[in-house]
């Protein structure tokens, strides 16, 4: 049987290191250029172009250079990574979508008339960050992460990855707790 030709195209690109490297180091210099104009740390983004691209791209070479020079390849826990996210977003999406076509059009209106800032909100940002949290471990990547930075130092077993979910857990309630008071 032969194969359809973007099957020999994609495996091509995996000889040649498209998936392993080059497409998680657009995406994470992406996103640190995203977060270097947002935050404005070298100053206003129209002025500092260059400097955001210079740094973000340093620092996403750096990031996933991380792997490859330690031996460690992160492409099936990647992947999956992407496609559980991609599955869950969609879930919400077409929720949203049918409760759009049950409900009346000014619903957003009404929804932050009644929920104004307090409680409901932090429950569906701590439900976002368990939905990741839940998406992170069952892909696997937590894992691989963890033998990224610790290669050789320290054996990931599930009771490690557990207690440090926990504690971070634990990190985000304390400031939970405490950034709405000041």
């Amino acid at each position: 049987m032969v194969e359809p030709p973007i099957v020999l195209v994609i495996q091509r690109l995996y000889q040649f290191g498209f998936f392993q490297f080059y497409l998680p180091f657009l995406i994470s210099s992406a996103m640190f250029y995203a977060l270097l104009r947002k935050s404005q740390i070298f100053g206003p983004p129209e002025r500092n172009v260059a400097t955001n691209a210079v740094v973000a791209l340093g620092a996403a070479f750096f990031v996933w250079s991380a792997p490859i020079l330690l031996g460690i390849d992160i492409t099936t826990q990647l992947a999956t990574f992407f496609l559980q996210s991609l599955g869950t977003m969609l879930v919400f999406i077409v929720g949203l979508m049918i409760a759009g076509m049950m409900f009346p059009p000014d619903l957003p209106k009404q929804l932050s008339e009644k929920i104004k800032v307090g409680w409901p909100w932090g429950l569906i940002i701590v439900a976002g960050v368990l939905i990741g949290v839940v998406v992170l471990i069952s892909s696997g990547l937590m894992v691989a992460l963890f033998q990224v930075g610790l290669p050789g130092l320290v054996e990931v077993t599930p009771e490690l990855a557990w207690t440090l979910i926990i504690f971070i857990g634990m990190l985000v309630a304390f400031l939970a707790i405490i950034v709405p008071g000041g």
